[in-house]
């Protein structure tokens, strides 16, 4: 019967609004979406500051692995420039060991050359002292064969005889 007096709306009047179930529902609503959102808005701030804090750490990785490289790009340009310097030093100094070998190369070539005319020099000397040496004795030969030939058909005569033995005793210091 309550409930049916309730819903015709009889005895709306003796209660008021505190007897109506609507405002009940309406109450109990609010207060449920006040505790429930209460804990709701808790969860769902820690939700966000934790997503903050996700967000901030990777942003600070970021930053740090963005220094770190970079820190990696200026020492892997300075090492760049270092090994270029490097290069370009070894390349001059190639180049300069190039020209000492180079001009050992020709100083010696004309210590070889200079050697080669030398000793072709000396074997002509010692050619030409040769010749002169053949020379000389066979001229000393013919000389004393003649002097023996003319000796032999002169030999009777005792003035001959004095002369040829001086003349014996002089060839060798007058021909040698």
């Amino acid at each position: 019967m309550i409930g049916t007096a309730w819903a015709a709306g009889a005895d709306a009047e003796h209660g008021g609004l505190f007897s109506d179930p609507a405002f009940w529902v309406a109450v109990a609503f609010v207060l449920f979406f006040a505790l429930a959102g209460k804990v709701l808005w808790r969860r769902v701030s820690d939700m966000l500051d934790k997503r903050a804090a996700a967000i901030a750490k990777a942003l600070a990785d970021a930053e740090r692995l963005r220094n770190e490289a970079l820190k990696a790009k200026a020492d892997a340009e300075r090492t760049l420039a270092q090994a270029a310097g490097e290069g370009a030093a070894i390349l001059q100094q190639a180049r300069e060991e190039a020209e000492r070998m180079q001009a050992r190369a020709a100083a010696s070539l004309e210590t070889a050359v200079a050697l080669r005319e030398q000793q072709a020099l000396d074997r002509i000397a010692q050619s030409e002292a040769a010749a002169t040496k053949e020379v000389r004795d066979t001229a000393v030969d013919v000389a004393l064969s003649a002097t023996r030939a003319l000796l032999r058909e002169q030999v009777g005569s005792p003035s001959t005889a004095k002369q040829i033995d001086e003349a014996i005793a002089e060839l060798p210091r007058r021909l040698h």
